[in-house]
């Protein structure tokens, strides 16, 4: 048997020690621009979730124009919650 370099602990057995580094460093970095993009999808997701929740939950009773008046004054609420995760999600996205 050959000794083994301290270049290449593998004897060869994986090709180019350089080449496979740079290949498991774009794995990763793949991998991790996956990752945001779920995780922003997955924010989006939960802030339309949680607002039409909210929304499901109201008891509207009264005219039009009153049903519109609740619904305003709960989005006025909700609204914001849902903008921030979004915010939020998109932040880590771009970074």
């Amino acid at each position: 048997m050959r000794g083994v370099s301290s270049e290449d602990p593998f004897g060869g057995l994986f090709g180019d020690p350089e080449e496979l580094r740079r290949r498991m460093e774009e794995m990763a970095e793949q991998m991790q621009g996956a990752q945001k993009v779920a995780w922003a999808d997955n924010a989006i997701k939960l802030a339309v979730d949680m607002t039409v929740a909210g929304i499901n939950r109201l008891n509207l009773q009264g005219s039009a124009e009153q049903q519109a008046q609740d619904i305003r004054t709960a989005m006025s609420s909700l609204f914001p919650e849902a903008v921030a995760l979004v915010r939020e999600a998109r932040e880590g996205f771009g970074t």
